[in-house]
């Protein structure tokens, strides 16, 4: 990867359906060139794959947190493929120190943020959680 794949995925980032001719604009390459470092960085898995980011509006509109859980040893896994199935977690990590997992959730409500909560909270293997409550983002890359 070189300087300008940096700036093509940044720019991907932005808008990852931005057309190629803007891309290729904004870079100042031709469209072919930014094709075929795209098409690279698909193959090569840089790029795994484009998702949808909901408007900030939207996300205003909802409760974020951010939810530690203590595991049972051997349990991480199994937590992860019951918490995978809960809509309102957005991310799961494995991170080191105090807690073995860090979940990012959403809800629409109090109440609904209570009960994701609860629900991650009662799954086998969750020996304890401890919850944050977002009150306001300062920047989001």
């Amino acid at each position: 990867m070189d300087d300008l794949d940096e700036r093509l995925l940044a720019r991907l980032r932005e808008n990852a359906r931005a057309p190629v001719a803007e891309l290729a604009r904004a870079l100042g390459l031709s469209r072919t060139t930014v094709q075929s470092r795209i098409a690279r960085l698909e193959r090569t898995g840089v790029i795994a794959g484009y998702a949808v980011r909901t408007s900030e509006a939207h996300e205003r509109g909802q409760i974020h947190a951010f939810v530690l859980l203590t595991v049972e040893p051997k349990a991480a896994g199994i937590v992860a493929a019951e918490m995978k199935k809960m809509p309102g977690v957005r991310r799961l990590q494995s991170v080191s120190g105090a807690f073995d997992l860090i979940a990012t959730v959403a809800a629409p409500d109090v109440a609904a943020m209570d009960a994701l909560i609860d629900q991650i909270g009662a799954l086998e293997g969750v020996e304890r959680t401890n919850s944050s409550i977002v009150l306001s983002t300062k920047f989001d890359r």
